[in-house]
């Protein structure tokens, strides 16, 4: 097969949580650990860094692989979702991996994936940790798809492990309070590794501490150990709390011995994330009057900041183009959207996407007022044919809203 039909085969004939929802989602560790095994336990080769969290994993993640790049290392870096294609969830240097090793990959070990129904994620995880280590990087990033206790990549020890946050995400699957899934998230401390966590709430500290506690792993809390925070080229309001993140991680990681990360490759790292490392999506800016933004932010913490931080624009109207996908809580996530916006309802091209009468409906109870549109494109060209050079145009909702976009 080809890379387009290796990835096709991926995407269709396995399960996909990005594509399919709950019906993906696997309840324990063992098809992983039988991958692994199999693939003669590449994660048992790689020094890690483990990142969870319910927002800002994904920033944080590659701010990390920013700042030890800028430091000599070779870095892995594996993510999740991505945008445009799949490549972009397992890189090097900020380089993806080649179609090539995914195509050879699969065909060499698809007889097995079959014989014992591996999810895509599953594979793909497998995949990142067999490259790294053919590779021989040096470190590598692994952000964690969802939860943490029972994800795939929760079968490396890492060097130390990062928590960046928790907010009501996937409550059909990690519980429906925020100490329930900081107990999720908290799955992946382990003995006697350090573990960062980048904010926490008076329900999920004390998580976070017994967990640590049980594990007799040391604890840092980022938002109250950092006092000066770095200037980054991801500027969204909510990279405040990540950059704190990534700078305790650093200075934990540098408190090992087994790296040397100087300040000036911290600095350096956290004003090149993009450059390095190829991150989109974040508060990315797409054209300038009308001014358009678009950000994968897509549950009510992460929109919540996203939209204080429009309010801090200055506009004379705003334009958004807002899409969801069908498992979405409505009634959590369009009260924090402005009443005094002309909004382009639109689904997004994926199985997932919500239908848009169904959302324009929605907002309506909240007298949020628009039109829809039969796609994010058509939607995305109604909004900039509408705008003036003085206006301000979102896009968002959802990371295959962001997706859709000409990003480049």
């Amino acid at each position: 097969m080809n890379y387009q039909e290796t990835t096709n085969w991926m995407f269709n004939q396995l399960p996909m949580y990005q594509l399919q929802g709950a019906s993906a989602y696997k309840e324990d560790l063992t098809n992983i650990k039988l991958l692994t095994a199999h693939l003669d336990n590449p994660e048992n080769k790689l020094k890690c860094i483990h990142v969870a969290g319910t927002n800002g994993k994904g920033s944080t993640s590659h701010m990390l692989a920013s700042v030890l790049q800028e430091a000599g290392y070779n870095v892995g870096l594996y993510t999740s979702p991505h945008l445009k294609d799949f490549r972009e969830r397992i890189k090097i240097n900020g380089q993806e991996i080649s179609e090539d090793f995914v195509c050879d990959f699969v065909a060499k070990h698809k007889d097995f994936f079959e014989a014992n129904d591996m999810s895509f994620f599953e594979m793909s995880v497998g995949l990142a940790f067999d490259y790294f280590a053919a590779q021989k990087v040096d470190i590598s990033i692994i952000e964690v798809g969802l939860g943490g206790r029972l994800d795939a990549t929760n079968v490396i020890t890492p060097l130390v492990s990062v928590i960046t946050n928790i907010d009501l995400d996937h409550t059909q699957f990690l519980g429906n309070t925020p100490a329930l899934i900081a107990a999720e998230k908290a799955g992946i401390i382990k003995p006697n590794i350090p573990v960062v966590i980048g904010e926490y709430t008076p329900e999920t500290q004390p998580v976070f501490l017994a967990k640590a506690e049980e594990n007799k792993a040391p604890i840092y809390f980022a938002s109250d150990l950092i006092s000066e925070v770095f200037p980054s080229d991801l500027i969204g309001d909510y990279q405040f709390h990540n950059k704190k993140t990534v700078q305790q991680t650093i200075a934990v990681l540098n408190a090992q011995n087994e790296f040397k990360i100087s300040n000036e490759s911290l600095k350096s790292g956290l004003s090149k994330v993009v450059k390095n490392t190829g991150l989109q999506g974040r508060w990315q800016q797409l054209g300038e009057k009308p001014k358009i933004i678009c950000d994968t932010a897509h549950n009510k913490h992460g929109l919540a900041v996203v939209m204080n931080q429009i309010q801090k624009e200055t506009f004379e109207n705003l334009h958004i183009v807002l899409g969801v996908v069908n498992d979405k809580d409505l009634d959590s996530i369009l009260p924090l959207f402005p009443k005094n916006a002309q909004y382009y309802f639109c689904r997004p091209d994926s199985s997932r996407g919500l239908d848009t009468e169904i959302l324009k409906e929605a907002a309506k109870k909240y007298n949020l007022l628009g039109e829809k549109y039969d796609s994010v494109a058509e939607a995305f060209f109604a909004a900039k044919k509408n705008a003036t050079q003085n206006d301000f145009i979102y896009v968002g909702g959802s990371t295959f809203v962001v997706a859709e976009l000409p990003l480049n």
